[in-house]
């Protein structure tokens, strides 16, 4: 029984008005199906992180060594991407878990890549194919984008002739969110679309929970979170304006710099690394 919280802590007052009371207001919403929430979450949580597999995998003998959030894979001849979160167990196993409100953003081409850039990342030059570790992505989604109304989907390799396994060691499983029935999977998927933590049904995902949404310290963790996307949502629409004034080739670098908040030398890269790609 999760113990009950009798009052949510007055964040604000407590810590002086240091928060944006909009962005308190922001952060009593959030849910696990909240990818930016989700990410911070689950960022270098073992056990949360632990209990998720355990859940979906239904293998309580896993144990996570390592995890992180938005982990990045270069890929220097195509696209490259950025895993939401991203473990590894104790056997060498490689974990992506996303989570995606847009059908669009869960597509099975996308999980495909995801599987393939993991492969890439994690075998290292020289190594026999044998040794390539095996590699789960798992897409926990607001909607059934799979569109046949079962809480997951297990997509494995076979052999069509003769219906065996190809046993490769690549697995992708769909979680449907929709799916909210009194079992294990069912009250993870209750866990993952609840605000409050003292409504939420597993002990160590509230715990999490309270702490992000409620102390002090993790409360400012959240806020600076914000804070970052915000800055990151300026960044990008100023190098947006000054692609479009560049592609004109009618301004100086310094007219540019003044009407799109970047500096002199930003615009002047910018330039250059755009003539880059063109050629």
């Amino acid at each position: 029984m999760i113990a009950k919280v009798d009052k949510i802590v007055n964040v604000r007052e407590n810590t002086v008005g240091q928060f944006l009371e909009k962005d308190l207001r922001y952060l009593r919403e959030f849910r696990l199906l909240d990818d930016d929430y989700m990410t911070k979450f689950f960022e270098d949580n073992i056990e949360c992180t632990e209990l998720l597999l355990h859940i979906i995998l239904e293998n309580k003998d896993l144990r996570v060594d390592k995890v992180t959030s938005q982990y990045s894979i270069k890929n220097l001849q195509g696209r490259s991407v950025r895993l939401d979160v991203y473990a590894q167990d104790r056997a060498g196993k490689h974990y992506n878990i996303e989570v995606q409100r847009s059908d669009k953003g869960a597509s099975v081409k996308r999980a495909r890549y995801h599987s393939s850039m993991i492969d890439a990342n994690s075998m290292d030059t020289g190594n026999e194919y044998d040794r390539l570790a095996d590699t789960y992505v798992i897409f926990i989604t607001e909607h059934d984008v799979l569109d046949d109304d079962l809480p997951i989907y297990h997509i494995e390799r076979i052999i069509r002739e003769n219906g065996k396994s190809f046993a490769d060691g690549s697995h992708i499983i769909y979680v449907n969110a929709q799916h909210k029935e009194d079992t294990p999977l069912g009250r993870l998927m209750q866990d993952f679309a609840c605000k409050d933590p003292r409504k939420m049904h597993y002990l160590l995902l509230a715990q999490r929970a309270r702490y992000l949404k409620e102390d002090a310290k993790g409360v400012a963790t959240m806020c600076k979170m914000m804070e970052d996307m915000r800055n990151e949502a300026a960044k990008e629409k100023s190098l947006s304006i000054a692609c479009r004034m560049l592609a004109t080739g009618k301004l100086s670098y310094e007219e540019i710099a003044l009407c799109s908040d970047l500096s002199v030398e930003e615009v002047e890269a910018l330039d250059k690394e755009s003539t880059v790609r063109v050629k």
